[in-house]
């Protein structure tokens, strides 16, 4: 029997060990969903979706990050100070410049709608940085990012991968820091905007005869 290497699959590039290390990042995080029934951190009443209809007919929706309040955990590899203080990073030497964050994400109005996990990692032979995004009235996103930045500051990568009603489409998403330049007392130090362009999957067509 086939058994697929779904590491493989959501990592190219990267060691074995890596590979391991970020599909338990996601299995963890889909752990955590299944937690939130028990121990909320986000509502799970759905809230209405905010998407827009772009001129080539593809569908965009704009989420954001307040930072540092919606952090929830930080790990890295390289820095001292994890999130939560007391936090314990791998001592493995693969895992020195790795970096794990764990968020709680935005919709265009504000409202806590579900959590974001970001990951990076570098090394002499490849870099690589994720994110999966989980809704928890809507699904989950697994999104695979270019490295290098564009013009401009943005980041854009392409969403591998999809769960429930957000699994039936392709497309991409950006990523962005925005600085806070105002003076509030209790305001975020900036933002990270993260910017997804839908596009329906195309199905393969049924035939009633096989062509040899």
């Amino acid at each position: 029997m086939h058994v697929p290497d779904l590491a493989g699959e959501l990592i190219r590039g990267e060691t074995a060990l890596l590979k391991t290390f970020f599909l338990g990042i996601v299995l963890g995080l889909a752990a955590a969903a299944a937690a939130l029934y028990a121990i909320p951190v986000v509502d799970q009443i759905r809230e209405a979706s905010i998407i827009k209809v772009a001129p080539n007919g593809s569908n965009s929706e704009t989420f954001h990050i307040n930072v540092p309040m919606d952090r929830i955990v930080l790990g890295d590899g390289g820095q001292a100070g994890g999130i939560p203080p007391g936090l314990e990073w791998p001592a493995d030497e693969v895992l020195a410049n790795v970096r794990a964050e764990l968020f709680k994400i935005r919709n265009a109005r504000d409202t806590v709608i579900g959590v974001a996990v970001r990951t990076a990692a570098t090394s002499q032979e490849n870099s690589v940085i994720d994110w999966v995004l989980h809704l928890p009235a809507r699904g989950s996103l697994f999104i695979n990012m270019d490295v290098a930045p564009l013009e401009g500051g943005f980041r854009i990568g392409e969403i591998v991968s999809g769960s429930r009603e957000l699994g039936l489409f392709s497309g991409f998403m950006t990523e962005r820091w925005i600085a806070n330049d105002s003076n509030e007392e209790d305001a975020p130090a900036g933002r990270i905007e993260l910017l997804t362009t839908y596009v329906g999957r195309l199905e393969p067509l049924e035939t009633e005869e096989t062509v040899e």
